[in-house]
């Protein structure tokens, strides 16, 4: 396991070189689990993976269908989810979680607190919170 590596973005463009530098330090990992409060940035953060991952279509906020699928350019499918609504536990079981999850395809999951009797192990935790205007990223 890394060491916590904590980096503080100023500027929105800083995202796309920390979207860099998390593929790149988890080179065989296709899970990660974003935490933190509403406003954050999680979907701002995805939004740069995406893209780093060669992903063109528009990147949203997956709030109301849960999971949004996305195509990289070279085909790869990402895989986008909010779990923030998420009721009570036979919802995840009714998404087909594991499809999703054991795929092989990226997995980018904001809100896994909601959903952790179910999260893989080999997740990668980030941790998103605000400080005097910052964002701060913990992974």
């Amino acid at each position: 396991m890394k060491d916590n590596q904590v980096y503080t973005i100023r500027q929105a463009d800083e995202l796309d070189q920390l979207a860099g530098i998390l593929l790149k330090a988890y080179p065989d990992t296709r899970i990660f689990a974003f935490y933190g409060p509403m406003g954050v940035g999680k979907t701002t953060f995805i939004k740069h993976l995406c893209r780093s991952l060669g992903v063109s279509d528009l990147v949203s906020s997956p709030s109301f269908p849960i999971v949004n699928h996305y195509v990289a350019d070279e085909g790869d499918d990402i895989y986008h989810f909010d779990f923030y609504r998420i009721e009570n536990h036979e919802e995840v079981y009714d998404l087909g979680y594991e499809d999703y999850f054991y795929s092989g395809n990226y997995c980018f999951i904001e809100w896994p607190e909601k959903i952790e009797h179910v999260m893989p192990d080999n997740a990668v935790p980030v941790y998103m919170n605000m400080k005097n205007e910052h964002r701060i990223i913990r992974f």
